[in-house]
């Protein structure tokens, strides 16, 4: 046996066990790794508003923290009023539920000729399995959403810590990533860095517009229709739809659309109708412009990126996707040699007027040509047969 053959197969044995190590760790803290990215974008978006306040001589962390709060005391005003509007719809709607049940029994009676009573429907559902065991699995589901809760609370408050450190400490954590670095590379660190934040706050600034409009439109939908507290519901929509990536649109149409049927059920139809139609204006006319104008990137890539972001992260990479992508093309595009580009009338697209023949002109000369071909020899454009 050769003297390195037992040496190479502990070399072997040593790196397949590190790799199945290091493969279970990650998978164990993927979690943990989400959420840090996370909360790194997210001080990534407060940090101009910091370093704003900390260029007044204020302290960094003590800037950190008002932030947060001022975020915190914004978002749990919001939570509470949409909680207390929500919790007085859902009451009139358990109110009005006999009438409206009469109301949708009246219908099917007039036009399919049938005989139904809301004591034998109510008795029925009463009586039926269905219910019977849809109340069991309730009952038992009641931990897996008190442990889900729980969990989804304690993962804000991971994500809320990080940011908070990456935020107040974002100095002294560039400077600990430049220590280890020399000098060339130091630059390009802190230039990355500043197109990060630049990219985030750009597309942050365009989900905030994004929102306006939304809520604007659905404003002045469910004030025209009567629906009440419209200002909170277009307030709704347009955060929701917007800062909540994949199933925010739904989540934002589904409450408008319930405190619309407790007016009218048809004009939960139309909120219906009019948030599909305005979610196509905004996926292929407004989105692209304004994360283009905003984000400094096409429109196609946007819209990729989201893709591409959703299928490898779900919502998370759905919800960083662009400014990620945004920030990785400035910053590939300064190591990108470019060169002057000729004036030759294809790059635009189009001829120039004079330039060569039209396309009128060549079809007119192939036709000349292919009848000179057709010709007898010997006889000119002006000789006849006898």
């Amino acid at each position: 046996m050769p003297r390195w053959l037992p040496r190479a197969m502990v070399l072997a044995l040593t790196l397949v066990a590190a790799f199945q190590l290091g493969s279970w760790a990650f998978h164990q803290l993927t979690g943990l790794l989400v959420n840090i990215l996370i909360a790194f974008f997210l001080a990534l978006a407060i940090e101009p508003a910091v370093s704003w306040m900390a260029s007044r001589g204020l302290r960094r962390g003590l800037a950190a923290f008002i932030v947060f709060i001022a975020v915190m005391i914004v978002s749990a005003g919001f939570v509470t009023l949409l909680g207390s509007v929500l919790a007085d719809q859902i009451i009139k709607l358990i109110e009005g539920f006999p009438e409206y049940l009469d109301s949708v029994i009246h219908w099917i009676n007039t036009h399919f000729k049938t005989d139904l009573k809301r004591v034998d429907i109510q008795e029925g559902l009463l009586r039926s399995d269905w219910l019977r065991n849809y109340v069991q699995n309730s009952a038992t589901g009641v931990l897996d959403v008190s442990a889900q809760v729980i969990g989804g609370l304690f993962q804000l408050l991971t994500i809320a810590l990080f940011s908070f450190y990456f935020a107040a400490d974002g100095p002294r954590l560039r400077r600990a990533i430049c220590s280890v670095l020399p000098p060339a590379r130091q630059a390009e660190v802190l230039r990355a860095w500043e197109i990060a934040v630049n990219k985030t706050g750009g597309y942050i600034y365009s989900r905030g517009l994004m929102a306006l409009v939304s809520g604007v439109a659905h404003f002045v939908l469910l004030q025209a229709l009567g629906v009440p507290y419209a200002p909170v519901l277009a307030v709704w929509v347009g955060l929701v739809s917007q800062f909540i990536p994949t199933i925010g649109t739904y989540l934002a149409g589904a409450l408008p659309m319930l405190i619309a049927f407790t007016v009218d059920p048809w004009y939960a139809l139309w909120v219906l109708i009019f948030v599909v139609i305005y979610q196509q204006f905004e996926n292929y006319v407004l989105q692209p412009k304004l994360t283009s104008k905003t984000v400094d990137i096409h429109p196609a890539v946007a819209f990729g990126s989201v893709i591409a972001g959703t299928a490898l992260l779900g919502a998370v990479g759905a919800l960083i996707a662009i400014p990620a992508i945004a920030t990785l093309q400035a910053f590939l595009g300064a190591y990108v040699k470019r060169y002057d580009v000729t004036d030759d009338p294809r790059v635009h697209g189009h001829r120039r007027r004079g330039e060569g023949p039209g396309l009128l002109a060549r079809a007119k000369g192939l036709w000349e040509r292919r009848r000179e071909a057709e010709r007898p020899e010997g006889r000119g454009p002006g000789q006849n047969s006898s």
